[in-house]
């Protein structure tokens, strides 16, 4: 492994959603810049695929199969992280899910509460828990969440998605508020269109047009995300908090659609 620079040398990070994507990218990436990386999300097989490779590069990493939704489960993430690794220094809380795209009229209410409870709650639930772990350990901390362009935007289909990224723009600012002051900042960062697995789902065919929407001329890649997400745990982000930065490429330039 890479480790030129070690930006983030002995901190502890917790990544979620941690098997593909964008955690992924960004799980390897804290270990390059030096920390120690507790891999979660729902899928066991994929986060210990990607802990070996960490190790193999020559970082140190961890797996706990967890459902972020669950309160329960997120304390077993908090304590599991503890009982290896002693603190908490960085929380990025990218798990999350699309939904199926369906309009309003034709969603049923069971979609609007896994919505919410993955992608807003689940955000909620690990910011408290580690919060309380950094406030009693009297310790800096970062902890950026991944939001999107939708919350600020929407396509039709997306009533409950951009709602819940909405609400993560809006609890960032007031959690930034309750700890800046301690030393611990909250951010968010707000992918454009990424090449994940998720967007693969809809279509190959809807790429090409989608990057060149883009000021760029492409799409993202997870990486792309996965390098501001880190930056913003780093003390080069350390005068940030409380914001929501767009990571696009230039895709909403033309409007937030």
């Amino acid at each position: 492994m890479n480790v030129s620079n070690l930006r983030l040398k002995d901190k502890v990070a917790i990544v979620t959603g941690a098997g593909s994507g964008i955690g992924e990218a960004a799980a390897y990436t804290f270990a390059r810049e030096g920390a120690r990386v507790v891999l979660v999300g729902r899928r066991e097989a994929p986060l210990l695929s990607n802990v070996a490779a960490i190790s193999q590069a020559g970082g140190e990493a961890i797996v706990v199969a967890a459902d972020v939704s669950l309160s329960g489960e997120v304390e077993r993430v908090v304590a599991e992280t503890l009982d290896r690794f002693g603190r908490i220094d960085c929380v990025f809380n990218n798990a999350g899910i699309q939904g199926n795209g369906d309009p309003i009229v034709a969603m049923e209410e069971t979609s609007f509460d896994e919505l919410i409870a993955v992608n807003l709650k689940g955000p909620w639930l690990l910011t408290r828990a580690a919060l309380r772990i950094m406030l009693n350990g009297g310790q800096d901390g970062a902890i950026v969440n991944t939001s999107s362009f939708l919350s600020t935007g929407a396509t039709a289909g997306t009533s409950v998605y951009s709602a819940s990224k909405a609400g993560l723009d809006a609890m960032t600012r007031a959690v930034a508020l309750e700890v800046g002051d301690k030393g611990i900042r909250i951010n968010n960062v707000n992918p454009g269109v990424i090449d994940t697995p998720m967007l693969r789902a809809h279509g190959e065919e809807i790429i090409p047009p989608l990057a060149a929407r883009a000021a760029l001329g492409r799409i993202g890649t997870p990486q792309d995300i996965a390098d501001v997400a880190v930056w913003l745990c780093t003390d080069e982000a350390r005068f940030i908090t409380g914001q929501s930065i767009l990571v696009d490429g230039g895709f909403t330039i033309p409007g937030p659609r």
